[in-house]
């Protein structure tokens, strides 16, 4: 044994085998027109294959030891067999030109087409087709997809999920069918498109269907509501990186209120949330004198992606309601009782609000039963200068008629001035004065009615804000002991009030 390994150590090894010269040839890559073919490296010339008559001449395999013979024979002939046998390889011929018809064409141009690829096999891309697809078992039948455990739950969840929604639904169509409401109505799909109506307005409706509490009783209620918006038409707000956020009152603004509320219920109706426009109108009407109420955001409606002001909600009769604003949109559902202006832009000087009074005074004057006819004869007009012409022309038929009464007015002055000129006797006649019109005689009134209440208020500033302060501080009281009461302790007032003392029968 130990010389059959010797001999195999060493015996030479075999030599290394010729690379084939053609491989290059397999990867044909196109370069572009005028490019300079690269250089290649020297490569060994091919090698030539060896003559069938080397193959022949091969050694052959030396015969087997016969019967009885020693170790060191049985080694010998090994040795030559694994000798003869790598000759024998050796000899094989190498083919020059291997085979490429099975293989994928790579005459590819990468420039021309950078998309391009190797097209597999045919069988291949069957195969990825069918396993994409779930593929089918041997007998043709398609394979089932494989779901996790996780993937199986989710499933079922998302299945007994549109399971309830649907019962669900079904059973809210049922209940809103069956809930006649006021009309009791018979018809369950009448019922539920008023219910659902009714339930979808929870988002496009105010919260209350009176926005206002019930008329006050006379003499204290006015006659007429008059609406007014904030921001562009009282007030203007602008904001810069300085200052931040200010608000400028309109020029008259004050003298607007106070006038008007002789003749009008003043309420503040405008389009900002609360949180932003209550700060801006108490600082309008500190003492609560002329905003006795005041609507916001919240008691809008939204309706098309647009804020409409639904007088319909006021609990007030519309026949005596002016909505005053500076968007057409506030009044989409009644246009018929609204004074578009146009908003004021913070320039000082202004006279837009101050022109309206007459217009609006001659209203509370003249008291018509209903205001919109006389808005409509107004629509889409200047109505301060459309105004001012119709009063012109009143006070001119006024004139016209008293002259036609008092024929000899005009006379009577002149012979009466002449015959004091010259010195003559007789009684001296004066020429009668012009009488004033209703509506010139009202506004006089008014005006030293707003006179008087003025200068009231400016007395009693000092009381008013001593009243208001305590009336803060009995709401803060008010709300603190509520909190407590909820939580089961005293009121801070109880809390500070000492024990009573016990009386003398129960010592």
């Amino acid at each position: 044994m130990l010389r059959t390994c010797a001999a195999r150590l060493l015996t030479a090894p075999r030599g290394a085998r010729t690379l084939s010269a053609s491989a290059p040839s397999l990867i044909r890559v196109k370069k572009p027109e005028g490019a300079a073919p690269p250089a290649t490296p020297s490569s060994p010339p091919p090698a030539t294959p060896k003559p069938a008559a080397a193959a022949d001449s091969a050694p052959a395999e030396p015969p087997l030891p016969a019967a009885g013979a020693t170790t060191a024979g049985l080694a010998d002939a090994q040795a030559a067999a694994y000798e003869a046998h790598e000759a024998r390889e050796d000899a094989e011929e190498i083919l020059a030109t291997p085979d490429l018809s099975k293989l994928p064409s790579l005459d590819i141009d990468p420039e021309a087409n950078p998309n391009a690829s190797i097209a597999e096999p045919k069988s291949e891309a069957k195969d990825k087709a069918d396993a994409a697809a779930g593929g089918a078992d041997r007998k043709g039948r398609p394979r089932k997809e494989y779901v996790s455990s996780i993937e199986r739950q989710r499933r079922l969840m998302s299945r007994l999920g549109l399971t309830a929604l649907l019962l669900g639904g079904v059973g809210t169509a049922y209940y809103l069918g069956q809930q006649k409401g006021e009309e009791n109505a018979g018809n369950a799909w009448d019922n539920f498109k008023r219910n659902f109506t009714e339930l979808s307005d929870v988002f496009s409706k105010p919260a209350f269907t009176q926005l206002l509490p019930d008329p006050l009783p006379p003499p204290h209620q006015r006659p007429y509501t008059l609406l007014v918006d904030l921001d562009g038409l009282l007030v203007h707000s602008s904001w810069d990186r300085q200052h931040g956020w200010r608000t400028a009152k309109r020029p008259g603004v004050d003298y607007f209120l106070a006038y008007l509320s002789q003749f009008y219920e003043i309420v503040l109706f405008t389009s900002q949330p609360m949180y932003t426009g209550l700060a801006v109108a108490e600082k309008l009407d500190p003492f609560t004198l002329y905003l006795p109420y005041k609507l916001f955001r919240e008691s809008t409606r939204y309706i098309d992606g647009k804020v409409v002001k639904d007088l319909s909600y006021l609990n007030r009769d519309l026949s005596k309601t002016i909505l005053l604003d500076i968007n057409s949109d506030h009044a989409a559902l009644q246009p018929e009782n609204a004074i578009i202006v146009k908003p004021w832009e913070g320039k000082a000087g202004d006279k837009g609000l101050v022109e309206l009074i007459p217009f609006l005074e001659s209203i509370g004057i003249f008291a018509p039963a209903d205001v919109r006819p006389v808005l409509k004869n107004y629509a889409g007009k200047d109505i301060p200068k459309e105004y001012a012409k119709q009063e012109a022309a009143m006070k001119e038929r006024a004139i016209a008629d008293w002259e036609r009464t008092h024929p000899n007015a005009a006379a009577g002055a002149g012979s009466g001035f002449l015959s004091g000129l010259f010195g003559g006797g007789g009684g001296q006649q004066t020429r009668p004065t012009e009488p004033k019109t209703y509506l010139e005689i009202k506004r006089a009134q008014a005006q030293r009615a707003y006179e008087e209440e003025q200068k009231y208020y400016k007395e009693h500033a000092e009381e008013f804000a001593r009243l208001i302060e305590e009336d803060k501080q009995r709401q803060m009281a008010e709300m603190k002991g509520s909190i407590a009461g909820f939580f089961g302790g005293p009121a801070p007032d109880q809390a500070a009030q000492p024990p009573a003392e016990a009386h003398p029968a129960q010592k």
